[in-house]
């Protein structure tokens, strides 16, 4: 029984390392997301830091229309960013999980 309960607790401090390691690995894997013109071009991480911000000179004349771009093109990148990073979080933690009877978090 207690070796049972070692192996999990172990296998358990595996996926924390594993999942650390993803997160690091995450500040490395860019979005891009564009307006539907391209006027307004936004990078961030898999991990929602933001990386660039690129506009066109053609944005800057109307400000109530850079912010509108601003909040629309950030928020799918974000989108797109949390996605990714669940997906992958959720991957790791799912192959780390010791088989506990009646513990199906991730189906």
């Amino acid at each position: 029984m207690f070796g049972d309960l070692m192996g999990m607790m172990g296998k358990i401090k595996e996926t924390q390392a594993k999942v650390e390691a993803t997160k690091e690995r995450l500040n490395n894997v860019l979005i891009d997301e564009n307006s539907s013109d391209n006027l307004l071009k936004i990078t961030l991480t898999a991990n929602r830091e933001i990386k660039n911000i690129s506009i066109s000179d053609e944005l800057l004349e109307d400000k109530e229309q850079l912010e509108d771009y601003l909040i629309l093109t950030l928020n799918k990148a974000i989108t797109k960013a949390t996605n990714v990073q669940e997906a992958e979080l959720g991957a790791v933690a799912k192959e780390g999980m010791p088989n506990i009877p009646g513990m199906d978090m991730f189906k």
